[in-house]
Formats: C-alpha cells, sequence, structure tokens
C-alpha cells in the first residue's frame, strides 16, 4: 500500500510520461563507468526511480562492446540506459564499430563535459607545452603519443605543423603505456588524470579547454593561450536501446534533466573536475548525428580513414 503511494508520488512529482517507470533499472558503463555509477546513485537518491540501478561493467573496443551488445541483444529494453562520451561518437564516426552507426541508438541527453589534457610523465625532460611540442615537431619519428583516440593527437599535430600521417600513435585508454615508456605523450581527459596529476606522477602540460579548469590544473595553461586554436570538449552522456516506446524515452530525458539541475550533481561535477554542458532529447540526438558527421569528415581529411 505505502510502496504503491509512493511510487504514485514519485510519479507525479517528475511529472512525466505516465505509464511508465523502471522496476529494474540498468545502467552499462561501457568505458565510462564513473558516469553511470554516479548518475544512477544521483536517480536513486533523489527518488526518480524506485529501486537501486543494477551497474554492468562491459569494456572493450572503447565503448563498442556495450553499444554491439545494446543494439543486437536489448534493443527493446526500456529500463536500460548506457553511458558514453564525445570518444563514442568519434569511434562511430571512424567506423570502429563494425556495422553499427550512430542511428542504431537513441541519444539520451548530456549532462557534463570534460576536456582533453596533454600530460607527460613526471620525469619528462619537457617542463613545458612548448618544449614539448618543439621537440615533437622538430622530429616526429622520435616520440610516441597515445590517448583513447588517434583525432585529437592529430588535430594537436596539425596545429604544431606536423602532418597527421607523420604521427606514431598508441590506443590507450588510461595511461599505463605512458608510465612503461610506451609513449611520451598522452592525450587524455582531465578528470581521469586529475588524481595522478595531483599525486605528482604525472606532469600536465596543457588542457584543451577554452579556458583554465580548478583544482590541480589552475596553473596549467590552455593550448589557446599558447597560440594553438585546438579545443577538445568531451561530452559525458548516454544513450539508451532504439525500439523502446516514447513514454520511456521521455521517462529518461526527464530523469536526466533533473539530475543536471540538482545542488548533488553539481557538487559531483566540482569534486571531479567535471564542467557544465546540457543538452538532452531529441536535441542531443541532433547534436550527436551531426557531431559524427562532421568527425567522419575530419577523420578522412587527416588521413585516420578512408
Amino acid at each position: 500500500m505505502w510502496r504503491m503511494a509512493w511510487i504514485g508520488l514519485l510519479i507525479s512529482g517528475l511529472g512525466v510520461a505516465q505509464g511508465f517507470l523502471p522496476r529494474h533499472p540498468e545502467c552499462i558503463g561501457g568505458g565510462w563507468d564513473f558516469t553511470c555509477r554516479a548518475v544512477a546513485q544521483l536517480m536513486y537518491q533523489l527518488k526518480i526511480v524506485p529501486q537501486p540501478f543494477t551497474l554492468s561493467h562491459l569494456p572493450g573496443a572503447g565503448g563498442g562492446v556495450a553499444y554491439a551488445h545494446v543494439v543486437s541483444q536489448r534493443d527493446d529494453d526500456p529500463e536500460l540506459i548506457v553511458a558514453a562520451s564525445t570518444t563514442t561518437a568519434v569511434r562511430l564516426a571512424q567506423g570502429q564499430y563494425g556495422p553499427f552507426n550512430e542511428r542504431d541508438v537513441r541519444w539520451l541527453g548530456a549532462i557534463a563535459a570534460d576536456f582533453g589534457l596533454v600530460a607527460v610523465k613526471a620525469e619528462a625532460p619537457w617542463k613545458t607545452l612548448q618544449e614539448l611540442l618543439a621537440a615533437w615537431k622538430a622530429d616526429p619519428s622520435r616520440i610516441t603519443t597515445g590517448g583513447p583516440d588517434p583525432l585529437r593527437v592529430a588535430l594537436l599535430g596539425r596545429a604544431v605543423g606536423i602532418d597527421p600521417r607523420s604521427i606514431r600513435y598508441t590506443p590507450a585508454e588510461d595511461p599505463t603505456p605512458l608510465k612503461h615508456d610506451l609513449v611520451q605523450i598522452f592525450l587524455g581527459d582531465a578528470s581521469v588524470l586529475r588524481e595522478e596529476v595531483a599525486g605528482g606522477s604525472l606532469r600536465a602540460l596543457g588542457v584543451m579547454a577554452p579556458q583554465r579548469l580548478p583544482g590541480p590544473y589552475t596553473d596549467v595553461p590552455t593550448l589557446r593561450e599558447l597560440g594553438y586554436d585546438v579545443d577538445w570538449v568531451v561530452w559525458q552522456g548516454f544513450y539508451m536501446p532504439k525500439s523502446t516506446s516514447a513514454q520511456a524515452y521521455t521517462f529518461w530525458v526527464q530523469a536526466l534533466r533533473k539530475v543536471a539541475r540538482s545542488p548533488e550533481w553539481a557538487k559531483v561535477r566540482e569534486q571531479n573536475g567535471l564542467g557544465e554542458f546540457l543538452s538532452l532529447g531529441v536535441e542531443f540526438q541532433v547534436l550527436v548525428e551531426r557531431q559524427v558527421h562532421a568527425l567522419r569528415g575530419l577523420s578522412r581529411e587527416l588521413g585516420l580513414t578512408k
């Protein structure tokens, strides 16, 4: 009795999609487990969902394993949401998810932004970004880059004056190859590398953001400050299976809106060095499709795909 009353209040309080409420909500991280975990916890804490989420971990192929699982096996599951980011769009643009494309899922929304970071080992000889880029430009064959996607590396290389086709690149989800001297430059995400930069094991030389970032990055210049017109904004968001009802889609879009507007989410963003970014529903669907299209063309232009 009390449980049914509480669920009724929950639905009316959200003002969304009467007729749909996830009984067993699930979130797949797919390479973005922090986003999945943080948002799932807040949705339950804010009483948006009546049950805690099942958190699933499906790593591999930069989110490709999770994407293929959703499209081929869970295409009509209305209780499932999946975390994603700009890197998802890059890999879709470059055909790294096999036969699947950006229209095979429904894009729900993005509620935060991360930013690209240029980092080296603490023991590296380069103390500034200018020193590093000068050495890279002088002989690209002697320096190997690493990171979650080659596109931001190619953009930085082009801005420096390096032919993207001559760049040595090793795919890396985290800076482990950097620590083992398999790469000399790591272009990752600022929030992911935050603890290692703060702890002193990595040296941050430049942020690919419109303005300086807080926390351990306060004294790290933006690339724009140093004369390089390169930003890399990494939205943090979600998609869901394509063949689901309009009611389910509306529920999750409005659930994300409520999380994004909450002071609890603002605190999570601040604690983890994430910036504000909000795009939801159809607007976000269009944003992703346009971004994938633009990235597909840019990847061809830079010689990363045919």
